[in-house]
C-alpha cells in the first residue's frame, strides 16, 4: 500500500524565467517548499534568501522550510523568525553551545526547528536536544552544490533516526535531500522518509514546462517502485 508521498520542491534549482508558473502549479501539488540559503562560508556557493522567501510568499499559502548552510546561524534564525518561515533547519556541524536557545527561540516564535545531518555527521551528534526537534534532515549528497554523488548508505540514517522516534515517542518528521531522482526513487522509498526532497534532476529539469516535469516525476517513480503516486 503506498504511503502519502510528501514532495517539497528544492527551489534554488527552479528555472527562475518560469518562477510564477512553477509556483503557481506547485502550489497545488506540493506540501512544503524548500528554500537552500548559502552564504559562501559554509559552503562555498551563495544561494538564496529571505528576501526570495518573501517573495515566493505571494505566489503560495504552503509552507515554507528554509536550509541554513551557513557559518552564523544566529544571525540567520533571527532574519528568518522575522519574516515568520515555518521551518527553520540549521546545520547540526554548528550547534554546539547554541542548539538549545536557538531552538528556544524558533519556538518561542511560534515556527519549527529543524536540524540538517551532513553526510559525515551522526545522528549521535544531535541526541542532546532531539527530543525538541520538528524535523531532521538526512543529506545523502554534499551540501552546496547541485548534481553530487549520491550516498546510498546515508538513508541508513532514516531507519536510525525513525526507531528513535518509534522508541521516544519524538515528534520529529524525517526529511531526505539529495539525488531524488529516477536512479534512487526505489531506495529512497524503501527507506520511507516522511518528506521528499526534490530538484533539478528529479523534476525541473525533466522537460521544458512544470506541467509535464511533473508528469515524468510521477511516471519515474511509480515505474522505480511499482507503487502509485498519491
Amino acid at each position: 500500500m503506498t504511503e502519502c508521498i510528501r514532495i517539497s520542491p528544492s527551489l534554488m534549482t527552479m528555472d527562475l524565467d518560469q518562477f510564477k508558473e512553477q509556483i503557481t502549479f506547485l502550489n497545488n501539488h506540493v506540501d512544503s517548499f524548500h528554500i537552500d540559503i548559502m552564504d559562501g562560508h559554509f559552503v562555498p556557493n551563495l544561494s538564496l534568501s529571505p528576501w526570495f522567501i518573501e517573495q515566493t510568499r505571494k505566489l503560495t499559502n504552503k509552507e515554507m522550510s528554509a536550509h541554513l548552510m551557513v557559518s552564523n546561524p544566529t544571525f540567520w534564525v533571527q532574519q528568518l523568525i522575522n519574516i515568520k518561515c515555518e521551518v527553520i533547519c540549521m546545520p547540526a556541524e554548528l550547534m554546539n553551545g547554541i542548539a538549545f536557545r536557538l531552538i528556544d527561540q524558533i519556538h518561542s516564535a511560534g515556527l519549527k526547528a529543524g536540524i540538517v545531518l551532513n553526510p559525515e555527521t551522526p545522528v549521535s551528534d544531535i541526541l542532546p536536544y532531539i527530543h525538541m526537534l520538528d524535523k531532521i534532515t538526512v543529506m545523502t549528497v554534499d551540501p552546496g552544490f547541485a548534481g553530487q554523488r549520491f550516498l546510498e548508505y546515508m538513508l541508513e540514517k532514516i531507519s536510525e533516526l525513525k526507531k528513535l522516534r518509534e522508541d521516544h515517542d519524538y515528534h520529529y518528521l524525517i526529511e531526505m535531500d539529495g539525488s531524488t531522482n529516477k536512479e534512487h526513487w526505489k531506495v529512497i522509498y524503501d527507506a520511507k522518509p516522511d518528506i521528499y526532497i526534490i530538484g533539478r534532476s528529479g523534476l525541473f529539469s525533466l522537460t521544458d514546462n512544470i506541467h509535464s516535469s511533473w508528469q515524468q516525476m510521477v511516471s519515474e517513480f511509480e515505474e522505480a517502485t511499482g507503487e502509485k503516486f498519491i
